[in-house]
């Protein structure tokens, strides 16, 4: 596998986007909605209701567990330890906002080249299979990841300024660290060879996006059982499941190499 002729490919991906701007819209919406709803829920609804967010008794109740497993939220004052425990939680919508964008360049990335007859061309070149879906896979991940962690820089800034006191410092931690550096990067990774795979064996872009669904439904889960008190995951936990992510991207990589038809599509052409 030549790394150079997987960055030439990523570079003439790049440049494609890059004069197509508007395919880049829907990722840069998407994180801004992530970016402004933590806001929302935990700052300005209660100012504007008048009540503070531990005024319902289900945050009362999750509270109460969430203070009995997070230590360090245990010796603040209740309203303060929502606040902090909210804003730690809403993190993972900055997993599910770059995985929907990318995915939506990578399903075009290989169907629309297909549909296109631009795939074909570059097929003939020495690239082998395995390098031309990674090139792919990359070319489509970079723009999302460089969008989220413009995203999480003004996300983590904003917290600083208008959260409570210490609310800064107890997101930046091992657990948000392994969240949003390792697991949101490899979820997108797995969801986009996943597509890639997918947009081998059909026409439609559409039936190719719809794969994001499996990795983006399990993450929501997550997010709507952390934040109801149905359970907590461990620091621990997090690692295992960054590395059971990361075996899936791989695996997947020799699914997408083993179900693309380069010779039928090569034989189509000629």
């Amino acid at each position: 596998m030549s790394l150079g002729r997987i960055a030439t490919l990523i570079g003439k991906e790049l440049r494609e986007f890059r004069a197509s701007p508007t395919a880049l819209a829907p990722v840069v919406l998407l994180m801004v909605v992530c970016t402004a709803v933590p806001f929302i829920v935990v700052v300005i609804v209660p100012w504007i209701t008048g009540q503070s967010l531990t005024s319902d008794k289900t945050i009362q109740q999750v509270m109460t567990v969430a203070r009995q497993r997070t230590p360090e939220l245990a010796g603040l004052p209740l309203d303060t330890a929502a606040e902090i425990f909210l804003f730690q939680q809403l993190l993972l919508l900055f997993l599910v906002a770059p995985i929907v964008g990318a995915v939506s360049l990578a399903a075009y990335s290989v169907v629309g080249e297909k549909q296109g007859r631009t795939l074909e061309p570059l097929l003939t070149t020495p690239m082998s299979t395995a390098e031309i879906l990674i090139a792919k896979v990359l070319a489509s991940f970079l723009p999302s990841v460089v969008i989220e962690a413009v995203g999480l820089a003004l996300y983590f800034s904003m917290v600083g300024m208008v959260g409570p006191p210490g609310a800064l410092r107890y997101l930046i931690s091992l657990r948000s660290a392994l969240l949003v550096g390792v697991l949101g990067p490899f979820a997108s990774l797995t969801a986009l060879q996943a597509t890639i795979a997918v947009s081998s064996r059909v026409n439609d872009p559409r039936s190719a996006q719809q794969v994001a669904v499996l990795v983006i439904l399990p993450l929501i889960g997550v997010l709507i059982g952390q934040m109801a008190g149905a359970f907590f995951i461990s620091t621990s936990v997090l690692a295992l499941a960054c590395l059971a992510v990361m075996a899936a991207w791989g695996l997947l990589i020799l699914l997408s190499v083993a179900l693309f038809e380069r010779e039928t599509i090569l034989t189509r052409w000629t």
